[in-house]
């Protein structure tokens, strides 16, 4: 039985998290309304506090989980300090949840720009003119900035940003959560010593 024949009751058995991972995100997308990409993305400042906030998974394979954004922003400035980072999903409706943690690596500039690209021509306009994370004195001071980068880049393609990329963790564990009566869920971690090593998969108690 293949990783992708598992089912809700027999995920345990799988021998490697991605494709279950895959799997999983699949179910999400069909029974979640709003946003099964959705994740809380944990980090760390310099004073070693953390950080989490919900941000978009925007792809995954056997490299890792790419998320992007503004490298001046709060998690941006975080990420690039530390070079770690950890996610968790909570999927209400499939009553799942996914954690992973592990160092986190820049994509390429190929990647970032194709992926910026495929984005809204507003959303590239935003990218431009929010200087995220930072204090904003107004709601026009917001207004006034995108009315200015849209008659800057009124014809042609919007560039991306030179602040603007993408990060991609590398997990050294993730672990998969499932709901089961009278709280005894089942729950299964696949560890690594790096992130380009072999998987070895733990049961844990719930």
């Amino acid at each position: 039985m293949t990783a992708n024949e598992l089912t809700s009751s027999d995920f345990t058995e799988a021998s490697e998290p991605f494709s279950l991972f895959g799997t999983w995100l699949k179910e999400a997308e069909k029974s979640e309304v709003n946003d099964p990409n959705a994740v809380a993305l944990a980090t760390v400042d310099p004073d070693g506090m953390p950080n989490v906030r919900m941000v978009l998974l925007k792809g995954f394979d056997e490299r890792g989980f790419v998320l992007y954004t503004n490298f001046e922003s709060q998690k941006g400035r975080e990420m690039l300090a530390t070079r770690k980072a950890a996610m968790c999903f909570h999927w209400k409706s499939l009553r799942r949840q996914v954690r992973l943690r592990g160092p986190v690596e820049i994509v390429s500039d190929e990647e970032a720009d194709e992926y910026f690209m495929s984005r809204p021509r507003g959303s590239r306009i935003g990218a431009w003119a929010s200087k995220q994370s930072r204090p904003l004195e107004s709601r026009f001071a917001l207004e006034k900035a995108v009315a200015e980068y849209t008659a800057r880049h009124a014809i042609g393609e919007i560039p991306r940003p030179d602040y603007w990329s993408g990060f991609r963790i590398r997990p050294l564990s993730i672990e998969f959560w499932h709901d089961r009566p009278f709280r005894l869920h089942d729950r299964v971690e696949f560890r690594r010593e790096t992130p380009d090593g072999g998987w070895m998969k733990v049961r844990m108690y719930p």
